[in-house]
């Protein structure tokens, strides 16, 4: 099929791929605290992960991003997706679930990376969806299905996020 009859328009959804990695050790996952420096997430706990370049497939996108921002890699696999919706455009997340991690873990310009009980997230400054993520992938296994979910912004500005059935 050619490019013209892919039906791509400007008045039609568009969204931008990134990746989110949860590297886990038990009931410990690998988090990255934003640097102080950030414009996002500033202080707060999130995933490693980033934008898939053009070129790139899904899984070397999440290689790349976690070998960058944590010295480190790992057996992944695809364990869901999440559609943010931010309005005319909206992101498309692909989270992927490690463990074997090899390597050192090297701090970067992202901010500290750390291995956090998943029972410690409330105590601590997380991105929104963080608990509901980890909890999620905590009650999966390699082979599982990958979930669905979308995200979307309130009156208010907060996410809610909603697992597919």
């Amino acid at each position: 099929m050619p490019k013209s009859d892919q039906g791509i328009t400007k008045d039609r959804y568009t969204l931008i791929p990134r990746t989110a990695i949860f590297l886990r050790r038990g009931d410990e996952y690998l988090l990255l605290k934003g640097a102080p420096s950030k414009r996002l997430w500033a202080g707060k706990y999130n995933g490693v992960g980033g934008h898939v370049e053009r070129g790139e497939d899904l899984l070397s996108a999440a290689r790349r991003e976690l070998l960058e921002e944590t010295g480190l890699t790992a057996d992944l696999w695809l364990c869901g997706t999440v559609l943010v919706d931010a309005g005319e455009m909206g992101i498309c997340l692909f989270v992927f679930c490690g463990e074997n991690a090899e390597g050192e873990i090297k701090a970067g310009a992202e901010g500290s990376i750390e291995w956090i009980n998943r029972n410690a997230l409330s105590a601590l400054p997380v991105v929104e969806d963080l608990p509901a993520l980890i909890e999620r992938i905590h009650a999966m296994k390699r082979g599982s299905p990958p979930f669905a979910a979308r995200s979307y912004y309130d009156e208010n500005d907060r996410l809610n996020l909603v697992f597919a059935s």
